[in-house]
């Protein structure tokens, strides 16, 4: 069974090109907890742990493909690359870069966030990144916190969570994997089907009114 939670480790665009991508399906809202809690027992779900993060999603107006967040001082972005029959979303991973990052890198960001900025240095900190960031009209920064509890339903990798966007609570559940079929039992399982498919970063977008 692969970890519900991913090893955050710097990560070369080339290696992360190697990386076989999931699909997941994501739900946003409230009383999600009191869905899932109850059905993921019905379904003999298993239990892996619980982890919680401090994170900076960056979010463009221009695009819902690029999912590009800062954690523990790590610049990661992911594309979105195809959908399933179904709607799930698959996005690759591209890369996850330690701070400072070069200017090549960031330029490579920002042209998936579809925005032209001039970039006058070789390296920036994060600091300096957050600070471009900042000044654009069309992309921002939110400040994001998670608490997630990890899970399987007949294999399926599955989560459920509470997640702050910029103070804005927000429950959350989510089933990823590469097997899609599975996943649709699971998604029904967990009596998840009926709602809407919300990535992070659309769900960020919310909050924001962007």
């Amino acid at each position: 069974m692969v970890d519900v939670f991913e090893q955050n480790a710097a990560t070369s665009a080339a290696d992360a090109e190697k990386i076989v991508p999931r699909a997941e399906f994501r739900v946003f809202g409230q009383n999600i907890l009191d869905i899932v809690t109850t059905s993921m027992w019905k379904a003999k779900a298993q239990l892996f742990k619980i982890r919680t993060s401090s994170e900076t999603y960056i979010v463009s107006r221009l695009t819902n493909e690029a999912n590009v967040k800062v954690r523990e001082g790590l610049l990661d972005i992911k594309t979105k690359v195809s959908e399933t029959e179904d709607g799930y979303e698959v996005f690759q991973p591209r890369g996850k870069f330690q701070f400072p990052v070069n200017k090549e890198q960031i330029a490579q960001i920002f042209k998936n966030l579809l925005v032209t900025i001039e970039l006058d240095q070789e390296n920036y900190t994060l600091e300096e990144f957050i600070a471009i960031v900042d000044g654009h009209k069309d992309i921002a920064a939110v400040d994001v916190q998670k608490e997630r509890y990890g899970f399987s339903v007949d294999g399926m990798i599955c989560e459920y969570g509470k997640v702050l966007f910029n103070g804005a609570l927000m429950e959350t559940a989510c089933v990823e994997s590469e097997d899609y079929q599975g996943m649709k039992k699971a998604i029904k399982a967990l009596e998840i089907d009926t709602l809407e498919n919300i990535n992070y970063l659309k769900a960020a977008k919310n909050v924001l009114k962007m």
